[in-house]
């Protein structure tokens, strides 16, 4: 695992992109646009995110929606799902056990149960996005995909040509940045665009807690397949999900990115392990990264997974005539505030704040626009957006995983894939990284392999 290739688009990464393109096909007929009949849903992948994400689709007002079919690559994640939604939206499920779909091939049975112009939500782990928004596309059907939804550079190359596709076939497409659908934020961004604050000079974020989703996982359990073990503690691997820097960063990285209305040229970062004890995951507990952007500016980004340290989760922004706070209790809601200097803590500066008392769910008001673009036949694609944030996530991570400069096109085009062969996996399957002999799996080794990750 700890070869060093060089940056360049792969034989590989160009045949499947080549490959791909055969779905630009005939576009599609209108389905469901400006029509009252029910939008039929299939889930794929039904952890908390893929559970939260259905209950949004089926709480829109707008339109009827039924969930119809479910997949997942394990039963009990399934069940435990179904059940879930069944106890909070009864009235718009209609999953019997023939359209329950468990194992990696799933997917395409949960789709197949749609019609063209149905939607399909992909909430897997990240690395499988490609393959299932593949599919979707053959399929005809609209999509909601989970961030992140590219991992390194052959799938951000790969989801890039997809979204193409999508959008010649006048498919819509929903990326899980939800906070780009925040009412306050958008404010907030048309107030800086405005010259609120004059020009941006600086931009900062935080995400910093303690240990978080399966990112801190111990020893695999005794007669648990490999690749089982992998995906179900997905957060852990890097092939996987690009690791807890880009599963949960990616959030601040992109509201930043939204204020400055770019994404960044290059990143440099550092980070390390500290206190491990019997983890074996591939996370660094603590990063740091500079990021620039084309005209100079920069964006440090500050992330820790710690017990015991303090704890934030906000982005602040800074300009020449003021600065403003653009969230401040993670996701939502977000309180941002705009202040005629740079001093944050005294509200007696504070000279706009966002006017509502209570600001709507972002993650419902994803599932809300998303269904009125469908119903409208508005053309709708969050691809090269998702696709972009998710690439200047990599960025940040593979500089602090080298202890190099990572560009944006350096990025793009680094030819190492994490799991090059994932649409080809099933239960037997061996798993993208191995373990050695104590159980452990390659970790980072910044300075020493500079090419690669691990």
């Amino acid at each position: 695992m700890s070869s060093s290739k060089g940056f360049g688009p792969s034989r590989r990464g160009v045949l499947k992109a080549t490959a791909a393109s055969a779905l630009a096909g005939v576009v599609l007929p209108q389905v469901h646009a400006g029509g009252d009949e029910i939008i039929k849903v299939a889930l794929v992948g039904c952890g908390g995110r893929g559970t939260g994400a259905a209950a949004n689709a089926l709480n829109v007002e707008s339109g009827q929606t039924r969930l119809v079919a479910m997949a997942d690559a394990y039963a009990d994640r399934l069940n435990s799902s179904h059940g879930a939604l069944q106890r909070s939206n009864a009235a718009r499920m209609d999953v019997p056990a023939e359209r329950k779909f468990v194992g990696f091939d799933g997917y395409r049975q949960a789709m197949d149960s749609l019609r063209a112009g149905d939607i399909v939500i992909l909430t897997t782990p990240p690395a499988f996005r490609w393959a299932q928004f593949t599919y979707a596309i053959e399929k005809g059907l609209h999509v909601f995909m989970e961030k992140p939804i590219t991992v390194d550079g052959p799938s951000t190359r790969r989801m890039l040509a997809l979204g193409e596709q999508a959008t010649r076939r006048n498919l819509k497409v929903a990326v899980g940045l939800m906070c780009r659908h925040c009412d306050a934020r958008k404010e907030l961004a048309a107030r800086v665009k405005d010259g609120a604050i004059g020009d941006l000079t600086m931009l900062r974020a935080y995400r910093v807690a303690g240990p978080i989703g399966s990112a801190h996982v111990g020893p695999k359990p005794a007669g648990m397949n490999e690749l089982e073990f992998q995906i179900r503690n997905f957060h852990a691997f890097l092939w996987a999900s690009g690791g807890a820097f880009s599963d949960f960063l990616i959030h601040n990285i992109d509201e930043a990115c939204w204020m400055k209305d770019a994404f960044p040229v290059s990143a440099k970062g550092y980070g390390g392990r500290h206190y491990r004890g019997n983890n074996i995951d591939q996370n660094f507990d603590t990063y740091s990264v500079e990021y620039t952007f084309a005209d100079g500016t920069k964006f440090f980004l500050e992330g820790r997974t710690m017990q015991g340290c303090a704890q934030e989760f906000a982005t602040y922004i800074h300009g020449t005539r003021g600065s403003a706070i653009v969230s401040t209790s993670g996701h939502t809601p977000a309180r941002p505030r705009i202040f005629r200097g740079q001093n944050q803590t005294n509200n007696a500066d504070v000279v706009w704040r966002f006017g509502q008392n209570r600001e709507p769910d972002p993650y419902q008001l994803e599932w809300n626009h998303l269904l009125d673009a469908i119903r409208a036949d508005r053309p709708y694609s969050e691809v090269q957006r998702g696709a972009e944030a998710s690439l200047a996530t990599a960025m940040g991570r593979m500089a602090c995983h080298t202890g190099q400069i990572i560009t944006r096109d350096q990025m793009l085009a680094c030819e190492h894939e994490f799991a090059p062969e994932v649409d080809r996996l099933t239960r037997d399957s061996a798993a993208p990284v191995v373990a050695d002999a104590e159980g452990k799996y390659p970790v980072p080794r910044p300075g020493q392999e500079t090419r690669r990750e691990y």
